[in-house]
């Protein structure tokens, strides 16, 4: 039991401490606030004296009322500054936002330029097309407007009511859209020169001796025999280099049917057309195809010569339609200079 009641001793003289402890402190705190606010009540004057005869003015103000008036500075003084950093970086954003504004302005009005030419090179473009295909009696590729007009002028007309830089665009589209509307006639168009080149190439049509090479010497007619000296009907024209050994070339595709000699025409050579066409060589030194060979136009078949009834080195060209001959000038789309000389 001694033992029990020691310790209850120790136990009610440690709490005794402990609330003499708490007791003192908080007295000592409450005597320290008072203090402060003592302190703080305290009463500063401030004497503003002019350099006049005006009366002094006397300011009294709390050292609680002076610390507030620091903080409110202090703090004044911290948002000013923070304010004037955030200004500097706002307004060095501003001034790269103003320069890449600057850039896509320059760039804006480069595209504008681009557009415009692009419009009228599209213009000309659809005028010419549109004359191609009036010529070739096809549908016209220009798209309709509401007004009634048909040329691409109207259609490509601005609209001045738009809203600035959607004209351009609306340009484009429509440039697009009549683009896209003229495969389809430039596709028909594809279709009739193909078809034409493939004529082309079938009709007798180009100068017979490579590289637009000789002129004539003797046309198609009525001409005087250049060794009998009596007039007679010169069925084809004849053509010379002033040499022999120049390539003769076919004037369409055909096959050839001849390859002989002749005492008038000396070496020729004859080749059948579609359509009923045939042409006939002569006069050559030598040959290039052989009878049954499948030509092509500008093939070389031969090579100018002087053999057979001849007064010089030249080429004997005719053309026959049926059972009748044709001036070859008639088809030869293309010829050098020609120069009448000495009938060969």
């Amino acid at each position: 039991m001694s033992t029990f009641k020691r310790l209850k001793d120790k136990e009610k003289s440690a709490a005794r401490v402990i609330v003499s402890v708490l007791r003192r402190g908080f007295q000592a705190t409450v005597h320290g606030l008072a203090g402060l606010v003592k302190l703080g009540r305290q009463k500063l004057t401030i004497m503003l004296v002019p350099h006049s005869e005006k009366r002094i003015l006397n300011i009294q103000i709390s050292i609680f009322g002076l610390a507030g008036i620091f903080i409110v500075l202090i703090g004044a003084t911290v948002f000013l500054s923070w304010s004037a950093l955030n200004y500097s970086s706002v307004a060095a954003k501003l001034a790269g936002k103003t320069s890449n504004l600057q850039e896509t302005r320059d760039d804006l009005d480069l595209t504008r330029d681009h557009v415009n030419r692009l419009i009228n090179a599209a213009r000309q473009f659809q005028a010419s097309l549109d004359s191609t295909f009036n010529n070739l009696g096809l549908s016209s590729s220009s798209p309709q407007a509401d007004s009634g007009s048909g040329d691409l002028a109207g259609f490509f007309e601005l609209d001045q009511s738009g809203a600035g830089n959607l004209r351009e665009l609306s340009e484009l589209d429509r440039v697009t859209a009549w683009l896209e509307q003229s495969v389809r006639p430039l596709a028909e168009l594809e279709t009739i020169l193909s078809s034409q080149g493939d004529i082309l190439t079938e009709i007798p049509n180009i100068w017979p001796i490579r590289a637009g090479l000789g002129h004539i010497t003797m046309y198609y007619g009525q001409n005087e025999n250049p060794i009998f000296g009596s007039w007679y009907m010169h069925k084809g024209i004849d053509i010379s280099t002033f040499r022999s050994g120049d390539p003769i070339v076919t004037t369409a595709d055909g096959k050839v049917v001849d390859v002989a000699y002749d005492n008038g025409l000396g070496n020729h050579v004859i080749v059948e057309h579609k359509y009923g066409f045939i042409t006939r060589y002569a006069h050559m030194s030598a040959f290039n195809v052989q009878k049954g060979d499948i030509v092509r136009q500008g093939q070389v078949i031969g090579f100018i010569g002087n053999t057979g009834l001849s007064t010089g080195a030249h080429l004997h060209y005719e053309v026959h339609l049926g059972t009748a001959t044709i001036d070859p000038l008639r088809f030869i789309n293309s010829r050098p200079n020609q120069t009448a000389g000495l009938n060969n």
